[in-house]
C-alpha cells in the first residue's frame, strides 16, 4: 500500500480502539487505515489520546502540529530507530568546524539562490537579476562567518522578491516581505506553504540517519528541527514559491480566500483547503531526475538531498545542492 500524508482541518477527536485508529467529528466518526498513513498533519482543534500516540509511535508516524492561522507549532516526533553513532559525530564534527560548517552553509544559499535564478528565468523577469547576483555569490564565496553568509542570503532574497513581483498581478504584489504577521495576501500564501513545507522536511528527516536538531545555516538553537530550515533554502524557490505564483496568475485562490485578521492577513479555512490540495498534487507529481535516469516525486527529491548531505559527511561525495532542471 502506497502510503500518503493526513491532513486534518477540521476540529475532532483522534482515538485508537483495538489496532484500528479513528477520527470523529461532527460529521461523524471515521476509520483510518494506519498502515497507508505516512505523516499526519493537524490544523483543527483535535484532541489525542494517549494511547493514540504510543500507537502512532510505534508505527513511527510523525504528528504536525499548526496554530489556528495555519502556521508550524510543533511535532509528535517518535523514537529514532535509524540514527547511526557514526553519522550524528559526523554532523557534531561538521558543524563544530567553522571550515565545514561554512562550506554547507554557503552551498544551501548558493543551491537556493540558483533556484531563484531559474525562477525568474521561467518569469522572464531574470535580467535585472544577473549581474547583482553573480556579485553577491562573489561576496558569498568571501563569507569567513555564518552572518556574514546570512547576510548575503537576505540580500539574494531581498533583490529576487522585487523581480518576483513584477510577474505577479496587481493585489498579489509581496511588496516588502512581512512573516508574522503577513501583511498582504501574497506574504500570507507563502508563509502558510513555507510552513507545511518546513514539517515536511521533518517527516522526511525523520526516514534517515540523520539528526534534524543538528545544522549549518541555521543555529540550532533557533528552531528543534533546525535542519529542515536548512534544507528549505534549496526547496522552497522550487516548491512554494512556483506553487503559489501559479495558484495566483491561475486564479485558483482570489481576494476572497483571505481575511483580515487584526493587523495581518490570513488565509480562510476554504483558502487553506485549496491551498493545501495544491499543496500535496504538487508533491506526487513525477520529475525524470537528471542523474538517477528515472521518474520520481517531488517529495522524493527532498529524501534524496538528505541522502547527498550524508554522503558529504562521511566523506563518500562532496554535496552539491539541488538545482532545479524541470
Amino acid at each position: 500500500m502506497r502510503k500518503r500524508s493526513l491532513t486534518l482541518l477540521s476540529d475532532g477527536t483522534l482515538f485508537r480502539r483495538e489496532n484500528t485508529l479513528y477520527f470523529e467529528n461532527q460529521s461523524g466518526k471515521k476509520p483510518l487505515a494506519v498502515e497507508g498513513i505516512y505523516d499526519i498533519y493537524i490544523y483543527g482543534h483535535v484532541n489525542i489520546t494517549s494511547q493514540t500516540l504510543h500507537f502512532l509511535a510505534r508505527k513511527g508516524i510523525a504528528v504536525h502540529f499548526f496554530n489556528h492561522y495555519g502556521y508550524y507549532d510543533g511535532s509528535f516526533y517518535p523514537r529514532e530507530g535509524l540514527h547511526s553513532g557514526d553519522l550524528v559525530i559526523k554532523q557534531a564534527e561538521h558543524y563544530l568546524d567553522n571550515e565545514k560548517r561554512l562550506e554547507l552553509a554557503k552551498l544551501f544559499v548558493k543551491g537556493s539562490a540558483l533556484n531563484m535564478k531559474e525562477n525568474l528565468k521561467r518569469w522572464k523577469v531574470y535580467e535585472g537579476f544577473s549581474e547583482d547576483l553573480n556579485a553577491l555569490l562573489g561576496e558569498l564565496e568571501r563569507a569567513q562567518k555564518i552572518t556574514e553568509v546570512m547576510n548575503v542570503e537576505a540580500r539574494i532574497r531581498e533583490t529576487y522578491y522585487s523581480l518576483w513581483d513584477e510577474h505577479l498581478p496587481e493585489g498579489f504584489k509581496i511588496v516588502k516581505r512581512t512573516r508574522r504577521p503577513p501583511e498582504n495576501e501574497m506574504n500570507a500564501l507563502i508563509s502558510f506553504l513555507n510552513s507545511r513545507l518546513y514539517a515536511t522536511i521533518i517527516s522526511e528527516l525523520y526516514n534517515t540517519q540523520l539528526v534534524p536538531t543538528i545544522s549549518y545555516l541555521h543555529e540550532p538553537s533557533e528552531r528543534r528541527f533546525s535542519l529542515a530550515l536548512d534544507l528549505s533554502e534549496i526547496f522552497k524557490p522550487i516548491l512554494v514559491d512556483r506553487l503559489a505564483t501559479r495558484m495566483i496568475t491561475k486564479n485558483v485562490l482570489s481576494k476572497k480566500d483571505f481575511r483580515e485578521d487584526l493587523n495581518s492577513v490570513l488565509l480562510t479555512k476554504e483558502g487553506m483547503k485549496k491551498a493545501l490540495t495544491e499543496y500535496e498534487n504538487e508533491l506526487s507529481k513525477s520529475v525524470k531526475h537528471i542523474k538517477l535516469k528515472t521518474n520520481v516525486t517531488k517529495k522524493r527529491l527532498i529524501r534524496l538531498e538528505a541522502y547527498k548531505l550524508i554522503k558529504h559527511l562521511v566523506g563518500v561525495k562532496p554535496y552539491e545542492p539541488l538545482v532545479a532542471w524541470f
